[in-house]
């Protein structure tokens, strides 16, 4: 009798758990340069890769010869962002939203060269190419690809912005931007000045 009350225990708890298993997303591991691992959510009933940003710190010496202006790093293969303050008092690492492909995604050293608190938005000559139906332009607001702040770079083009679709985050799906979350671009706006360098690689 109390091995039948055991098992009957032993059954609910283990089709309890279950079921919270299942309505929970799985968490797989990822493997980090082949000694660390990263937890990242995903959908089981999806095969394609999703969030996979690498949450690792990094030491700005490897990539910069000064932090003069503060300096920005942005890991295309990890898709992650980290930022450096002039005197190295700040570190930051934030996740990001990287290029669709590798054609769209540009690697190098540029600057920033102007910050916009709600800026508008219209597509390349590229983007109306590939998407004829996008509108021409898109004033600043919950509908703007940009979200709440941008950073100009050098490069024609070229922004680390927000996004208003946080479903982009950790994955390739940008037109060759860099995207953040719109609190961690706030963030990230109010540390950057005009002349903090940054590398993508």
């Amino acid at each position: 009798m109390a091995d039948f009350k055991s098992s009957k225990v032993g059954r609910r708890a283990f089709l309890t758990g279950s079921a919270a298993l299942l309505a929970a997303p799985a968490l797989a591991q990822t493997s980090v340069d082949g000694d660390e691992t990263v937890e990242v959510e995903r959908d089981v009933s999806e095969v394609v890769k999703r969030n996979i940003s690498s949450f690792r710190t990094l030491d700005w010496r490897p990539y910069f010869s000064n932090t003069r202006n503060g300096a920005i790093l942005v890991d295309i293969s990890s898709r992650a962002l980290h930022y450096w303050s002039d005197d190295q008092s700040v570190y930051k690492l934030f996740p990001t939203s990287v290029p669709l492909t590798d054609d769209m995604t540009r690697k190098g050293r540029t600057s920033v060269v102007r910050k916009v608190e709600g800026p508008d938005w219209r597509p390349t000559p590229a983007m109306r190419k590939r998407n004829p139906e996008w509108p021409d332009y898109v004033p600043p607001g919950p509908d703007n690809p940009l979200g709440t702040h941008a950073l100009y770079l050098s490069w024609t083009y070229y922004r680390i912005h927000g996004t208003h679709d946080t479903r982009k985050i950790g994955r390739r799906s940008s037109n060759g931007c860099i995207g953040l979350y719109n609190e961690h671009i706030s963030q990230l706006f109010e540390l950057a000045k005009v002349g903090t360098q940054v590398l993508l690689i």
